[in-house]
């Protein structure tokens, strides 16, 4: 009897595991999302307008940004220059944001990348896909340099057992 009701507890473990998961915070590993932040940016838009009093360029319909493996798809980009004028500081996208290396993907209503620091914060309905496991909240910050992230704000998760 001991066994029946070890197996039955194991049952209700494993079935709760891999269906939906409810949190206000989790922690992710992002093999496929680390990154050498010291790669060029470029970037590739329907238009594009600069104002070299601010210090900021504006990158305005399909606009496509590449570093190494990383790929970001926007509807609009702002990038603000450092001080030399020259690199970039950080990027601030909106549009219907899609950020994704190798097999992770993050979709989100908006998104800031300080190039510095390698920290990425996509922000307003973030979705997450690895492999066949997703994960949604409301902000999702990645930490390309350590591969390493944070989902917060009512965290919703699904695990595919062995689907990663």
């Amino acid at each position: 009897m001991a066994f029946y009701t070890r197996a039955l507890i194991l049952s209700a473990l494993l079935g709760a595991l891999s269906g939906p998961t409810l949190a206000q915070e989790a922690n992710i590993a992002f093999g496929g999302l680390a990154q050498d932040t010291t790669l060029p940016v470029e970037i590739e838009a329907d238009s594009l307008s600069v104002d070299n009093a601010t210090g900021k360029a504006v990158f305005d319909g399909n606009v496509l940004i590449g570093q190494g493996k990383m790929r970001l798809a926007a509807g609009r980009v702002t990038v603000e220059y450092g001080a030399d004028g020259k690199s970039i500081a950080n990027l601030r996208a909106t549009g219907g944001v899609t950020i994704a290396n190798l097999a992770d993907a993050a979709e989100a209503s908006e998104a800031f990348y300080t190039i510095d620091s390698g920290m990425i914060v996509l922000t307003g309905d973030v979705l997450l896909t690895q492999g066949a496991s997703a994960m949604s909240g409301q902000k999702l910050t990645i930490n390309l340099k350590t591969g390493t992230g944070t989902m917060e704000g009512r965290v919703a998760t699904t695990f595919v057992p062995g689907g990663n």
